[in-house]
Formats: C-alpha cells, sequence, structure tokens
C-alpha cells in the first residue's frame, strides 16, 4: 500500500522543490491536490452559504476518494462548524466530482467564513491534511 500526501495547490511546486534537489533525479512522489472554493452564496434560492471540495490526482487510476466539507463560522475568534457533508467522488472537480456543503442563511448579518476540506482516498492510506479555504465576509449568518 502507497502512503499519498495532501497538498494546497500553491505548496505543491514549493513541497516537491524543498523535498528533492535539482542533482537528484527523484521518482514522481504519490501526491494529491486537494481542492476548494471560498464560501459562496448559493445562485439557487433559498439563500444559502455554499462551499465545494474535490482533489486532483490525475495518476488515480479510476480511484474514488471520500471528499468531506465542513462550513465554519468565526464567533467571538472561535471558529464553528455549522454545516458539514461528504460524498465520495472521482478526482477532477466539477460537477458529480465534488462535495458540496450548504447552510441556510438567518439573517442579512455579515459574518466570516471559511471553509475546511478533508480528502480521504478510499483504500489507500493518506495524509491527515486539510486544506482550509481563505477567510471571506457574507452577509449570510448561521
Amino acid at each position: 500500500m502507497h502512503r499519498r500526501i495532501s497538498v494546497p495547490w500553491a505548496a505543491a511546486a514549493i513541497l516537491f522543490a524543498a523535498a528533492h534537489p535539482a542533482a537528484a533525479q527523484p521518482a514522481r512522489p504519490e501526491v494529491f491536490y486537494t481542492g476548494g472554493d471560498a464560501v459562496h452564496i448559493s445562485s439557487t434560492p433559498p439563500r444559502t452559504a455554499s462551499g465545494h471540495g474535490w482533489w486532483v490526482d490525475k495518476n488515480s487510476k479510476g480511484a474514488k476518494a471520500k471528499v468531506t466539507v465542513k462550513l465554519q463560522v468565526k464567533k467571538g475568534g472561535t471558529w464553528v462548524t455549522v454545516a458539514s457533508a461528504s460524498k465520495n467522488v472521482a478526482q477532477g472537480g466539477g460537477a458529480g466530482k465534488r462535495a458540496t456543503a450548504r447552510k441556510p442563511c438567518s439573517s442579512t448579518k455579515s459574518t466570516t467564513w471559511r471553509s475546511v476540506v478533508d480528502v480521504d482516498i478510499i483504500g489507500t492510506g493518506d495524509s491527515p491534511n486539510k486544506l482550509y479555504t481563505p477567510d471571506v465576509k457574507r452577509t449570510c449568518s448561521a
């Protein structure tokens, strides 16, 4: 069984370069990428905060992963999970290949949101790394 690590998109090149000096001719590391979008207000009624999560590994050979997305709001300086959803999906993102968490807005009060995306490839050991999307303010309270 191979162990895989998940890294955010931007960190992938830095991580690879730091781990493998140019003088060495390393084999391709077992790496997959975790993706997620900023929490946004869904375009479909009712007014709802929404966040998506997915994974990418073009060498996955048809593997699926359990992708979990947690929506969090900041309350008194602490992040609180207000919604969560999981889905088993193939790599790639886009319709049918991502998990979506949704939380109906209780008011239009400005609130700070983020999502946490966890990808667990089914049948393969992987790292406990999670993707934290950037904090965003939305006129939607949980």
